[in-house]
């Protein structure tokens, strides 16, 4: 929109520089050009203002598909206008002088031209396309219609309009057919998940299995060595007890053999008269208890094993014999002994 200031009756206007001025005055063309600035009088100045810079127009349109499905279409369309004098002459672009304002709307009629071709043309492919084909390559199919149809309507270059380009962004069938469409492909995709769900499912099996039969293998082995190890204890302990028999017997015979060697020598060596009483009594006593069916225990040594009641040893007569001649002569020495005196 133009910029216009007031002087005294006078009006001073300031256009864009993509904006085309015509300034009529009496019926004569004063100026026509894109970016003008100039005074004029609002009484006997006509002024149209035509914009020359390039436009997007977006339309959306249903359609209906050779199958006979409703089908929307989006599009845009880029145009400007070439020919000012020609659009100036074929639409009202005229403006306010005191506030520079369009009088009428004719973008809008533009827009409405524009959008009932275009629809036109894919109204025209479509109605021969099926559903799926339409979905498929219908972009590029309707797009090149819509191209060649507005570049071969005549009512556009009377009215000075070019169009620049045309595309076209989606064509979409309604809610409930695309849920219906997507339904192959999304069961499709559920499978494969689900496929790739029970393969991990059956390698997980696999391993758990793998798992407690190692487990199963190391119980049978740790059996079988328990096993092995209760025969073997089995087998070593009989041969533990004989051992040990043939400890004690060893030790036995060696307390017999050691005890009454022992009593001789402790017996033979007394000391004064009082050991020889001493011993003589022991043997006296030893005598009696072999008379009355109980022979003498000779003296235990410390850390031996006392011998058998029952079983006197062989050695016992001759020290008998032994500590007898040896009292007898020690009491003839003591007689003579008292007769000198």
């Amino acid at each position: 929109m133009a910029d216009i200031t007031r002087r005294a009756g006078w009006r001073h206007l300031r256009s864009a520089p993509t904006a085309h001025i015509r300034h009529q005055r009496r019926g004569k063309l004063v100026h026509d050009g894109e970016g003008l600035s100039f005074w004029f009088r609002p009484r006997t100045a006509a002024l149209s203002e035509v914009p020359v810079n390039d436009r997007e127009l977006a339309m959306a349109f249903h359609a209906r598909t050779a199958d006979f499905q409703d089908v929307s279409v989006q599009s845009t369309v880029t145009y400007r206008i070439g020919d000012p004098g020609a659009a100036a002459t074929r639409l009202d672009f005229s403006v306010d002088p005191d506030t520079g304002a369009w009088r009428g709307t004719p973008l809008e009629q533009i827009a409405t031209l524009l959008t009932e071709t275009a629809q036109q043309h894919a109204l025209d492919v479509l109605a021969r396309t099926p559903l799926a084909a339409a979905l498929v390559d219908g972009v590029a199919a309707v797009r090149d219609r819509i191209a060649t149809g507005l570049a071969a309507e005549p009512r556009l270059p009377e009215t000075g309009i070019e169009v620049v380009a045309v595309r076209v962004v989606a064509i979409r069938p309604e809610p409930e057919v695309e849920r219906a469409l997507r339904t192959p492909a999304r069961e499709q995709i559920q499978q494969e998940a689900d496929r790739a769900t029970y393969e991990r499912r059956a390698v997980a099996v696999e391993r758990e299995r793998a798992i407690a039969e190692n487990e199963l293998a190391s119980k049978i082995e740790l059996a079988r060595q328990e096993e092995r190890l209760v025969e073997q204890r089995g087998t070593n302990a009989p041969r533990g007890r004989g051992e040990r028999r043939r400890r004690r017997g060893a030790g036995r015979g060696r307390g017999r053999t050691e005890g009454p060697a022992r009593a001789g020598r402790g017996g033979g060596r007394p000391r004064g008269r009082r050991g020889a009483r001493r011993g003589a009594v022991r043997v006296a006593a030893g005598a009696r208890g072999g008379r009355s069916g109980h022979p003498a225990r000779p003296r235990r040594a410390p850390g031996r094993r006392e011998p058998a009641p029952d079983r006197a040893p062989d050695a016992l007569p001759d020290v008998l014999t032994g500590l007898l001649a040896r009292l007898g002569g020690e009491g003839g020495a003591g007689g003579t002994g008292g007769a000198r005196s």
